[in-house]
């Protein structure tokens, strides 16, 4: 299994779930190698098999090399197209070319290429056994963020459309192709776009009034990867607890 941006939230959560269900994890992070060593670390002591790959998915060549440290432990069953990025809060009309261009070569391009070089080795027309690919979405590809981050929305939103078309592509070459569209969780990603404190200050008014866990979303993710989800192929979990069907 690989599980790009594997050191922290859910990338981190879904490594060590992955890990308890018995496949070896490719636990990929962008710059905290700390933090990627300590999720090998937990998966190691608990009586798994992991390692950390560095590698930028928005960049193709580091992308290969990704997967072709990948392929020394073996089959590639599982990919988790975790890995993702925020900006700052702004509207449409402040966003720079540079910031649209990384968010959308790390959100977008990053989950393509890293389901292209999949494909390439699950594919039973390539000479592969099948497997599965998992990509994260957001409520926000159906809530939009106007007023924040709509930029961000648009990634996950073509990763919505991008699992619908993919699922039908290579649905007859043993791959299955789902989505998991999280709420708001319990992680790290806020303190990244400069609001630490975005969790606290909106989960009263969530439909639940919490936040939801990596933990939970983990738990989704590693269900769609399973045999158990053998006939949902193009399907997208929300995972919001209701969030995602607000007006």
């Amino acid at each position: 299994m690989i599980v790009t941006g594997g050191s922290r939230g859910i990338g981190a959560a879904t490594a060590r779930l992955g890990a308890k269900a018995g496949y070896a994890v490719v636990v990929n992070y962008a710059a905290n190698r700390e933090a990627a060593d300590a999720v090998v670390a937990e998966i190691e002591r608990a009586g798994g098999q992991a390692v950390a790959v560095r590698a930028d998915v928005g960049v193709e060549a580091e992308v290969a090399a990704l997967f072709e440290a990948a392929d020394r432990l073996g089959r590639l069953a599982v990919l988790v197209n975790n890995a993702g990025i925020v900006d700052a809060v702004a509207p449409v009309a402040g966003m720079s070319a540079e910031r649209l261009t990384r968010i959308f070569a790390v959100n977008v391009v990053g989950s393509f290429l890293c389901a292209r070089e999949a494909v390439k080795r699950m594919s039973t027309k390539r000479g592969g056994a099948g497997g599965a690919i998992v990509n994260l979405s957001s409520a926000a590809a159906k809530l939009g963020a106007g007023g924040s981050r709509v930029d961000y929305a648009a990634t996950k939103g073509a990763i919505d459309t991008f699992t619908v078309g993919l699922a039908k592509e290579v649905a007859e070459e043993g791959i299955s192709v789902t989505a998991v569209r999280p709420g708001i969780i319990e992680t790290d990603i806020h303190a990244s776009g400069g609001e630490p404190g975005r969790v606290a200050e909106i989960a009263a008014s969530l439909p639940l009034r919490r936040a939801g866990t990596p933990e939970e979303v983990a738990r989704a993710i590693l269900f769609l990867a399973s045999n158990e989800a053998s006939y949902s192929t193009g399907a997208i979990l929300d995972v919001s607890g209701a969030r995602a069907i607000l007006p």
